[in-house]
């Protein structure tokens, strides 16, 4: 009994994590099309950006009047992927520490 309980709830953890992984899969498309898609049904613009090692591009884009936001990453081939979104975007402005030492 005791085995078959845990047989049982191993199959479901698996099921549950493929689950998780199908949905999690990254949703990709040509870059204009899906930056359009970021401006004009979500309102964000891009906020900010950085390159990866692999000649990616990483892009944060957000909406001040909503608060959404979304992370895209940029293959060198010119596909853009979605890779996280969600609300409560705010910018941050932090002083940056003065650059030498201190004397």
């Amino acid at each position: 009994m005791n085995q078959t309980l845990l047989a049982f709830s191993l199959g479901a953890a698996g099921l549950i994590l493929a689950a998780t992984q199908i949905h999690a899969a990254p949703q990709c498309g040509k870059r204009d099309l899906v930056l359009r898609q970021l401006s004009e049904k979500y309102g964000e613009t891009r906020r900010s950006m950085g390159l990866g090692g692999d000649n990616t591009v990483m892009e944060v884009f957000a909406s001040a009047a909503s608060g959404s936001w979304t992370i895209t990453v940029t293959l060198p081939d010119g596909m853009t992927c979605l890779v996280a979104s969600g609300q409560g975007f705010e910018p941050v402005v932090e002083e940056l520490p003065a650059r030498g030492r201190k004397i």
